[in-house]
């Protein structure tokens, strides 16, 4: 038999269990009510081809039949999943709410409904009578994943699109460009992906590491892969939030535009793809052309992640963090640019690049989001703060009234490392353990009722400098995603009266759904030899991170 209600990951709000069973059977129909015929095709293709029931279409409400309907009762992602011993109901606010509640459905079912084909066709498919009413915290429940530093195939990005809808994590912010590499086509700017897209080589390790892979990386999404991503995603109810970074982090743009540079400061024709990690020195020029150019690239953009797709496509985000000001300062095309426009030195310059684009997009029905360094010089009205660097930005932006994804490196990098002890592969930053993660509150006590509902939803970030392939990919993510997920969808209590003991158990019975999914994940006890990287220096930070 399946597992019972007390495995789900996240935790639904509540559980009311009878006696006996819901089998499903070869026979087992599944009838899906108008506004739902998405989730059907779903549930027939994974779990029906996972658990050898083809789930025919049948009549709502009838033995052995699984419905699926809206109930506009329900708030949009809220879902209700009522399991009879004759037949199954999953109500749903809209289609996400519906969805939602087929991946508790899919849970209840055990491990191998998330194969990929039938392991055991005859075994038996029982469901423990229940009703299940669930609902999310918060509206955004995000992962960021970095694809510059790292190129992650269009096939890995499809597999953690489903890894997100299994967790009811509703939002992919897709870092799309960096110093490191140019990741999605421009049409009408070709070099981006013919030389930002690839780099001769890699530093193997943290920045201060001796070692270097002499192997070229590279790699870039076609237009059409992008459109794929962005299909797959609605399909699932994710929003794809591409991230195009300015003025810094630009290396790459630079290296394949040379006249995107500081030409008066520097012989920009001699940059190269940057193969290394950190704060890189070289940033936009601001002049006119710059502005035009990335116009042309977000206009590109914006046809290729259109806002009707899911609850946030309308977002794009500028990134804005991270520019160094040193070349501005030298640079007597950026002193004059500062006094024909009245700017309070140079960083009133990295302002006015992002209130250009925060106009530019607002004009055509977009929002930008940012890192939380775009609240220097002031935002418009729309603009939102994802809050990195502590909570304080996040703090800030919602008081002056803007919207707010929390995600805060001291506690949600999923990039540092996992345990203090000389095993874990590359270490980067403070610990943040399973219980760490699961202990992370969003919202900041500082805020008032109101400024509170300013806080969108929190997200986990994965930066990929040390994360060379899916396989550290999925080591730094999981498990520490799933108790993010449930920090991000369950109703949780104040941080330390959390039950994470409770969570554990229910994670030895997540960690099976994991395995089939083969993720490799970083084991209760540590890392596998073959997911040690011994002799390759990383940037361990001792102690407990601040609270800022």
């Amino acid at each position: 038999m399946a597992m019972d209600y007390v495995d789900l990951v996240p935790a639904p709000v509540s559980v009311e269990h009878g006696e006996g069973a819901f089998v499903l059977g070869e026979g087992t129909a599944l009838a899906a009510g108008p506004g739902t015929e998405g989730v059907a095709r779903w549930l027939r293709s994974t779990v029906g081809a996972a658990l050898a029931r083809p789930l025919p279409p049948g009549e709502a409400g009838a033995p052995d039949t699984v419905t699926l309907r809206l109930d506009p009762a329900l708030a949009p992602e809220a879902y209700r999943l009522a399991v009879g011993h004759e037949s199954v109901e999953l109500a749903g606010g809209s289609a996400a709410g519906v969805f939602w509640g087929a991946q508790t459905f899919r849970q209840l079912l055990g491990p191998d409904a998330y194969r990929r084909a039938c392991a055991d066709p005859g075994a038996r498919r029982g469901i423990a009578r229940q009703v299940i009413e669930d609902a999310p915290r918060f509206a955004w429940r995000g992962l960021m994943l970095d694809v510059s530093r790292h190129f992650l195939p269009k096939d890995g990005v499809l597999r953690y699109l489903d890894l997100l809808a299994a967790h009811k994590l509703n939002v992919f912010h897709f870092h799309l460009t960096d110093d490191q590499g140019w990741r999605v086509e421009i049409k009408r700017f070709p070099r981006l992906t013919e030389v930002g897209a690839r780099r001769s080589r890699t530093k193997y390790g943290h920045r201060a590491s001796e070692l270097w892979s002499e192997e070229p990386h590279g790699g870039f999404y076609t237009q059409d892969d992008i459109r794929e991503i962005v299909a797959y995603a609605a399909e699932r109810h994710i929003s794809v939030v591409p991230e195009i970074d300015i003025p810094g982090h630009s290396q790459a743009a630079i290296a394949a535009y040379p006249e995107l540079g500081n030409t008066d400061v520097i012989d920009t024709t001699r940059l190269s793809v940057w193969d290394t990690w950190g704060v890189n020195p070289n940033v936009l020029a601001p002049t006119d052309n710059t502005l035009r150019f990335y116009e042309g690239v977000l206009e590109e953009i914006l046809e290729l992640f259109p806002a009707a797709t899911a609850p946030f496509s309308e977002f794009v985000h500028l990134g804005g963090d991270e520019c160094p000001k040193d070349q501005w300062k030298a640079s007597p095309a950026a002193q004059a640019r500062i006094k024909e426009l009245g700017l309070a030195g140079e960083d009133g310059l990295q302002s006015w690049f992002i209130r250009h684009f925060d106009r530019w997009l607002a004009d055509r029905g977009r929002r930008l989001i940012g890192w939380d360094e775009i609240l220097e010089g002031g935002l418009a009205p729309g603009a939102a703060v994802s809050s990195w660097r502590g909570y304080a930005g996040g703090i800030e932006a919602a008081r002056a009234g803007h919207d707010v994804v929390m995600c805060p490196e001291q506690q949600v990098y999923l990039d540092h490392r996992q345990a203090a002890g000389p095993d874990e592969p590359m270490p980067i930053g403070y610990v943040r353990t399973l219980e760490d993660v699961y202990r992370f509150e969003p919202v900041p006590p500082q805020l008032t009722e109101a400024e509170a509902r300013h806080v969108l939803g929190t997200q986990a970030n994965v930066w990929t400098e040390v994360m060379q392939d899916q396989g550290r990919v999925d080591y730094q993510v999981f498990p520490r995603l799933a108790a993010f997920a449930e920090v991000a969808w369950s109703a949780l209590p104040a941080p330390a009266a959390r039950d994470f003991a409770g969570f554990e158990r229910r994670m030895r019975s997540h960690y099976p759904r994991l395995d089939a999914l083969g993720v490799a994940y970083r084991p209760p006890g540590g890392p596998l030899p073959w997911q040690k990287r011994p002799g390759v220096l990383g940037r361990p930070i001792d102690g407990s991170p601040p609270n800022v």
